[in-house]
């Protein structure tokens, strides 16, 4: 018993060291974490915004039909980089699921993956998501090219990236859909 009292953390360690390691483990701890650490997305100052260069993107949707983003200029666009492999990707669908339930009326949703469309359709159907899903046939514009998933952009009417959030966050918060309804309320 002595034993047990000097080194529960040391066996509380190995125990998640171990699970982080076994594949079939290690995803469901990863998701978890990510759940858990995610914050609200900060709001980039207006000063610091970056502003979409050009809106020549096409993008495919998941009944194979060509979209062109520059048909959503000047509207308010939330686009969300991902994979279905991702574990901080899969954490924020939830709250991307929610979030668009109660907006997709007013903001234009681009959940983009790499993905095939079935790939993509089978994750949703089995979390029961009902998502936009998009493959890109072009290179996104600037400043929305990267590697990193998850990667978030919010885009105002104007333009310009109000959030460019890298890693997994809490868009379900009440902040966040303070900020939502402030650029829906900017006519």
């Amino acid at each position: 018993m002595d034993f047990l009292k000097k080194e529960w953390t040391n066996i509380l360690l190995i125990g998640l060291l171990v699970i982080m390691v076994i594949p079939q483990t290690r995803k469901p701890v990863q998701i978890f974490f990510n759940r858990i650490v995610a914050f609200a997305p900060g709001i980039t100052s207006e000063d610091d915004r970056d502003k979409i260069e050009n809106y020549n993107w096409v993008l495919e949707d998941s009944e194979k039909n060509r979209i062109e983003f520059k048909d959503y200029q000047d509207k308010i666009i939330i686009v969300n980089f991902w994979a279905t492999w991702c574990p901080p990707c899969i954490a924020e669908m939830p709250d991307f699921e929610k979030l668009h339930t109660d907006y997709k009326d007013k903001i234009n949703f681009f959940f983009v993956s790499n993905e095939r469309h079935q790939t993509v359709a089978e994750f949703f159907e089995k979390n029961n998501y009902h998502l936009p899903n998009y493959k890109m046939l072009t290179q996104a514009p600037n400043p929305m090219q990267g590697n990193t998933l998850p990667t978030t952009f919010v885009i105002d009417r104007n333009g310009y990236i109000i959030v460019q959030k890298v890693g997994s966050a809490n868009w379900n918060s009440e902040s966040f859909r303070k900020t939502l309804d402030k650029l829906i309320a900017e006519d």
